[in-house]
Formats: C-alpha cells, structure tokens, sequence
C-alpha cells in the first residue's frame, strides 16, 4: 500500500504525487516541494495533529527514476487509530513496510481516466501577515473550478492530468497481465483496459488513438534543438501495389519549437539528454499522434526517399521516455 494522495498545506488541497512531480519542474510556477508541507489526505487524521505531523516524498523531483514515486510517511508521522495509513512505516532506507513486508515498488492506484485539460494552477493571495507559520508567501493554488472534486477525494485518484501517472500503472504492473486487464482506462472518447489501451509500437496500425510504446533503438539529437527517436521493432505493412508484407522503421520527431514553447522544457533537457548519453534499455511512450507511412529524403542520396511510420510529436505533456527494466 502506498500513499496515492497527500494533503498540501499551501494548496489547502489533495494531490498526488505525480501532481507534485509536475509542479515542481513547471516554469510558469512557482513550487518547490522540498519547501512544501504535506499531510496524511486522511481528514480526520488529519485534523487530530499539529501541522508538523508531515509525510515526506520519494521521487518528487528526480528527472530520471525507476523506482515509483509516492508520499511516504516519516519516523515522526503519527496517525490516529483506524486511519488507512496507519499500517505504512517508514523503514531506515526511507521505504515503506506494511505489516514488515518490503514494499514491491509497483504503483497501486489506478487512474481510470487520463485528463487532457492540464490541471491549472494560480497564485493564491499573499498571505496576510502573521500567517507566515501556516501558508508561504508566494504560493501557488489549484484554480478553483478545477480542483473541485479533489477537495474530498480520500481513495486512489479517478482521474489524472498527469501522463506519467497511467505510465508509472502499466510499467511497474507489466508483469501482472490479469490486473492490467482488469483495470480500464478512459482517454478522450476511447476506453479500454490497460494492457489494450497501451499499444506496443509495432501494432500501430492496429488502431489508432492510442498509448503508443516502444524499446528505442536510437536518439538523433540536432544539437539539442530538435531529436528524432528510433525505435527496435518494425511495423509489418502491406501497401495496396504489393503481394505482402513488408517491415517499416517507426520514428517520432520532437521539433525546435515544440521544445522552447514547453512549459517545462528545462526538465525535459535534461531527461532526453541523460537519453541520449545512456547506455542502458529506454523505451518511449508517446499519445496523441500516430506514425502513418511516409516519404523521407536520405541523407546520402535525397532524391531517393525511403519509407518509414514516422510522426512529429504535439504535445510534450504526453511523451516520455524512462528506463522500464521491467519491460526488456
């Protein structure tokens, strides 16, 4: 069991971590969860203690990272009797035990629909003087007619904004096939289960409007100004003109302009460059586009083209490229 949500005191609202994640390598605001104070989402818990009684958080502002992100309670966390969390403690590696099992790391709570309005946040008032010890002065808050319904969320979040979060479900679940089937995941107007919904790369063509993934084999990087990702396997396609099929390379292209405009640009740098330079198994997951059948110049002769899946990502929000060793 791991703590799906976590009470912020500035924010005077429940968000996950992932939430978290996303705030604290956004440019447009200011938010630094290490400067945070958070709290058991349990409201009755809650409202039993002083505001020092906190959780701390595991992978809140790492780029890079394997291991699942979550709240964590810390040795002075207290909670009252009967309160969900009460079984979580805190370990000496800062790993949660329940009932002195270890932690397996796997991301428990489900988001049943991937959100693709982006959560928005805004300054709340600066905090009027003598209030220093409850709020920061500069805050952020969530606006007020989008967080709504996170006020009395107490069990794993319905809903998420948040592309990482369905991602971090599927690849640390990977192994338990009969979950992933189980579970349903609504983005736009498509639903399916998990492991329908995530697409492996070469069954594109299967349908289309899906989580698209895939073992890179590549990172073309264009002075950092734009990249282009190959990925291992081939798509098995028979055009109209032929007798059968026929293996095509699958890339995706991530443009210059795509990069400056992205919110959290600085963070996404920094994640394709340690890309780029690693020499460990990545993989890339990608929603919004799917790679159809093109013409492209070669570098050596570009009068002669040759074909490939390929497509320019559109929005940065829902690409990501990590280590998922559970996936090789």
């Amino acid at each position: 069991m791991k703590f799906d949500l976590a009470y912020c005191l500035s924010l005077d609202d429940k968000l996950s971590i992932y939430d978290v994640r996303d705030l604290n390598f956004d440019e447009t605001v200011a938010f630094d969860s290490a400067k945070e104070h958070f709290q058991c989402p349990n409201d009755a818990c809650r409202s039993a203690f002083e505001a020092s009684n906190e959780l701390g958080t595991f992978n809140a502002k790492n780029v890079n990272y394997v291991r699942t992100p979550h709240f964590k309670n810390l040795p002075t966390t207290q909670h009252v009797a009967g309160c969900p969390y009460v079984s979580l403690k805190a370990s000496a590696s800062g790993v949660e035990t329940a009932d002195g099992e270890t932690d397996d790391g796997r991301e428990e709570h489900f988001p049943s629909e991937l959100l693709l309005t982006r959560r928005e946040y805004v300054r709340k008032p600066v905090a009027p003087a003598g209030a220093a010890d409850v709020l920061r002065d500069d805050p952020v808050r969530v606006a007020a007619d989008s967080g709504k319904e996170s006020a009395s969320r107490e069990s794993a979040p319905d809903k998420t904004s948040v592309f990482a979060h369905p991602v971090e479900c599927f690849v640390s679940n990977f192994a338990d096939k009969e979950l992933l089937k189980r579970m349903p995941l609504k983005v736009g107007e498509h639903s399916a289960p998990y492991s329908s919904f995530f697409k492996k790369i070469e069954y594109l063509t299967d349908n289309k409007g899906l989580i698209y993934w895939g073992r890179i084999k590549k990172i073309e990087d264009f002075h950092s100004a734009s990249f282009r990702i190959d990925f291992e396997d081939k798509v098995w396609f028979k055009k109209p003109e032929d007798s059968k099929k026929k293996p095509y390379p699958v890339s995706v292209y991530l443009n210059k302009k795509l990069i400056d405009n992205y919110r959290k640009r600085k963070a996404f740098l920094e994640e394709i460059k340690h890309a780029v330079d690693s020499d460990k198994a990545l993989f890339c997951f990608f929603y919004g586009v799917t790679p159809e059948l093109k013409q492209v110049p070669g570098k050596k002769n570009p009068e002669k083209p040759f074909e490939v899946f390929n497509a320019n990502i559109e929005n940065l929000d829902h690409f990501i490229i990590r280590e998922a060793p559970g996936l090789e």
